[in-house]
């Protein structure tokens, strides 16, 4: 692990209120930033005050979308604590994203230890409000100054952060999903298990349609048969059916959600059974039919879970679980945000304490 330089800001920013900021805009006072280059690896940890960042306009990612990133956040327990929710879980998916994307990877252990230091710096900033908490934005991106299409011989890994309000400003309350026919978020074989940038640019079409129709979000089908559906939104699709936890099996185009995982993990010790499978549209609209679908909803960093009251295809609407939020969908989010905020006892070691 590299000793990581701090040059702290001389002009701190005014702290938002947590209650009413908006997501991601709220960006704190500083940045963590590492350089690799080919031949020498990573080098010059250091923190710095938050600015703007000069690249050369013909560097690769502007060009080619050499680019990944992750998602995740730091929470205030009631004694004032701070800790970060699964930071190692993140730092492997995102190394697994530069692999498909031919940037280089790091050490998750190290990753763990600057983003701990760099929450270090910044921990003032995160709020102690229940709900609240500091998202943090690690991101790397290609450097390589020449449009040509090879491997990436240069590279930056950043990270940002900022803080942000309780994601339910009126309750956990159901929404409605429009199930996309057309626009595809990824294929089975291209970046879909990778978190970056292009699969999110490509799926802004299709959500400002489902907005301009009423809808949340839409839920995505497979690129290949156009029949099995896989994400809601940009976010991990789950279902309590039959009484048994339900959720699309990671195929190569479904991103491996951290808040996926540990949820399937708290179910299994709960007892419930986990299936992890495909899942047609077809099936799915039946089965909010006949109530064998009992409770569905989203989960994801950003909201933790978000129940669905409805899914609607074409003209056709059905309802789930009365649009109401299910008593499993309100368990499990009771039980990770409890544990994220300090709340209930962390029984699996998912939390990291920085201070």
């Amino acid at each position: 692990m590299m000793q990581v330089n701090v040059t702290r800001t001389t002009n701190p920013k005014v702290k938002p209120d947590p209650a009413t900021v908006p997501f991601g805009v709220a960006f704190t006072d500083h940045m963590f930033i590492m350089e690799y280059e080919e031949g020498q690896g990573w080098q010059n940890a250091r923190i710095v005050p938050f600015d703007n960042i000069a690249l050369n306009p013909g560097a690769l990612v502007f060009h080619y979308g050499a680019e990944v990133f992750e998602g995740l956040k730091a929470y205030r327990k009631p004694d004032g604590s701070v800790q970060m929710f699964r930071p190692e879980e993140n730092f492997k998916r995102m190394n697994n994203s530069a692999e498909r994307l031919c940037l280089p990877q790091f050490d998750v252990a190290d990753a763990v230890e600057y983003l701990k230091k760099y929450v270090e710096v910044e921990k003032d900033w995160v709020p102690d409000q229940y709900g609240t908490s500091l998202y943090l934005r690690p991101f790397m991106f290609g450097t390589n100054a020449d449009l040509a299409l090879h491997g990436i011989t240069k590279a930056t890994f950043m990270v940002i952060s900022c803080v942000v309000g309780s994601y339910y400003k009126s309750g956990l309350a159901p929404v409605d999903m429009l199930i996309e026919m057309e626009d595809v978020r990824a294929v089975r074989g291209g970046t879909g298990y990778a978190k970056c940038g292009g699969n999110y640019a490509a799926a802004t079409r299709a959500g400002e349609k489902a907005a301009a129709k009423g809808y949340s979000q839409v839920v995505w089908v497979d690129g290949v048969e156009r029949k099995y559906v896989e994400e809601g939104g940009g976010m991990n699709l789950m279902f309590v059916w039959d009484g048994k936890l339900v959720t699309p099996e990671l195929n190569g185009s479904i991103l491996p959600g951290v808040t996926r995982k540990s949820i399937l993990e708290l179910a299994k010790s709960w007892g419930m059974e986990t299936v992890e499978r495909k899942i047609t549209v077809e099936e799915l609209m039946e089965g909010c039919k006949n109530g064998s679908v009992q409770e569905a909803f989203c989960c994801g960093t950003a909201a933790v879970v978000t129940p669905i009251g409805g899914f609607v295809l074409n003209d056709e609407k059905v309802v789930v679980n009365n649009n109401e939020i299910g008593a499993a969908t309100q368990k499990i989010y009771d039980e990770l945000t409890g544990v994220q905020w300090g709340l209930k006892e962390d029984k699996f070691g998912w939390t990291v304490k920085v201070d």
